[in-house]
């Protein structure tokens, strides 16, 4: 492990979260508030700290998938601990694991909170707590990658720990570019947002909150009964297709930028995204039809609801733990199956669960015929061996931490669904659960080891594990480096 290089880069990116401090801190003085002080506080702070960890360039440069995990890891624990301190400075979230919890859920875009009232922050507060879901969407390290100079050798392995998804790849040769397109679409997508939102008579500050809440799939509102406090249909359907947008892989819109549309649309996990929310969307709709009425009109809330899970966004505009057991029970199988990989979307990512699928069926088929020899594809493209083993090794990873995660917060005294649920929605990213920590709940009565196990959760779940675990391994492969060279 290249500890200096690891150091040296994690200074490097906690710099650039000094430079994003002073977006609120400008909203903070155009609204002549006093909490603008404290973005300076913690933009100081973070520029102290990324100097002293970048002052001195490293003799040795190599950057390999460890290092690049480790930075990964280091970078995104620092943007929280350093992000929570304007909350906890102002006294606006008294606690400070309160206000860790806030901004680890904005950065891993989850959206889960501990606030009984949001309207009760101030503007420069309300934005810098949804304006890091809009940072964390794409990556904390891609925003990186995309204005520092770095080599195409190093960065790639910093992507591919923080990209979402079991494939990574680059767009074009150079990595920093493939950023820059990137972030060109995500702001793109997120302008054309903005103006329709304002358009719909939705006021600029609410419109700018909406966007980053949705671009970043994270939830946070700046209303207590987020999205339906505005209780307008055009609204609803904006935010509901922008979601699902902002839950495609990005990949598929620099196709359409090419006019590659055959490589776009045949596309198969967008098929069995679009599929499967629409399948979903339509179900629930029939199912809560009697509670409003008509079709179309269940059809709003349960297509809002279905995009907003299963891109693991996290907005409501109704209280969908009052709905069905069955629309209930649509909704929590969504929380794990995700959205699309390399998009900002969280949970197993469709991709994943494709690939899952399809090796499980060719191991019963070589069950029913031994000397059979087959391979599993995407989009008629066989995919590795170490792929399809990565995949089987994430979910197994998975399931034994949301067990895990699930036996803790059970000692709160919480009943089963809340636990559980809680824990699905940290750990996929998406915010809202059911029973008390639903739509119109909050975090804020879990204990201290619960809150503490959930924000794991929540990185866990952005960064998909292993990044996180050679984060805190970090430490240990030093120790075990010394006692090598002794």
């Amino acid at each position: 492990m290249n500890r200096a290089m690891v150091l040296y880069f994690t200074g490097r990116i906690i710099k650039v979260e000094a430079a994003l401090l002073m977006l609120p801190f400008v909203v903070a003085l155009g609204y002549k508030e006093k909490t603008a002080v404290f973005f300076l506080i913690a933009a100081a702070l973070a520029l102290s700290l990324g100097w002293a960890l970048s002052r001195k360039k490293p003799a040795d440069q190599a950057i390999y998938a460890k290092e690049g995990f480790a930075v990964v890891a280091l970078a995104w624990v620092a943007f929280s601990a350093i992000g929570a301190l304007p909350f906890y400075l102002s006294g606006c979230i008294p606690s400070y694991l309160d206000s860790l919890f806030e901004t680890v859920s904005g950065f891993t875009t989850t959206g889960s909170s501990i606030l009984a009232s949001v309207e009760e922050l101030p503007y420069g507060m309300l934005f810098w707590r949804s304006f890091t879901h809009w940072v964390g969407g794409m990556g904390v390290l891609v925003f990186a990658m995309a204005v520092m100079p770095l080599s195409d050798r190093r960065s790639m392995h910093m992507m591919r720990a923080e990209v979402p998804g079991p494939i990574v790849g680059k767009l074009v040769p150079k990595m920093r570019d493939t950023a820059k397109i990137l972030y060109s679409i995500y702001f793109g997508l997120s302008l054309i947002m903005f103006v329709l939102l304002i358009l719909g008579g939705m006021p600029i500050f609410d419109s700018a909150i909406h966007v980053f809440g949705t671009a970043g799939t994270g939830g946070f509102s700046c209303k207590n009964s987020s999205v339906g406090f505005y209780d307008s249909a055009y609204i609803d359907w904006v935010i509901t297709i922008f979601m699902a947008l902002f839950g495609v892989n990005f990949n598929l819109y620099y196709f359409l930028l090419l006019r590659n549309f055959k490589a776009a649309f045949k596309n198969e996990e967008l098929l069995w995204y679009v599929g499967i929310m629409t399948s979903a969307s339509i179900m629930i709709a029939l199912d809560i039809m009697p509670e409003f009425g008509s079709f179309f009109t269940s059809l709003r809330y349960s297509a809002f609801q279905v995009s907003t899970i299963m891109t693991t966004t996290g907005f409501a505009t109704t209280d969908f733990n009052l709905w069905p057991a069955f629309s209930k029970n649509i909704l929590i199988l969504l929380m794990f199956i995700g959205a699309s990989a390399g998009s900002t979307g969280g949970g197993l990512k469709v991709s994943r669960l494709l690939i899952i699928a399809k090796a499980t069926r060719n191991e019963i088929r070589k069950m029913l015929h031994p000397r059979m020899v087959s391979s599993v594809s995407m989009d008629e493209k066989p995919l590795s061996p170490e792929t399809v083993n990565s995949a089987y090794m994430y979910l197994a990873m998975y399931v034994f931490i949301a067990a895990v995660s699930v036996a803790i917060i059970t000692l709160d005294g919480f009943d089963f669904e809340t636990s559980f649920t809680a824990m699905a929605a940290c750990f996929n990213n998406i915010g809202p659960g059911l029973g008390a920590v639903g739509p119109t709940s909050n975090f804020g009565a879990m204990s201290h080891l619960s809150k503490i196990v959930l924000i794991a959760d929540m990185l866990l779940g952005r960064l998909e594990i292993f990044p996180l675990l050679f984060g805190i391994s970090f430490p240990v492969l030093k120790k075990q480096r010394r006692s090598a060279n002794n």
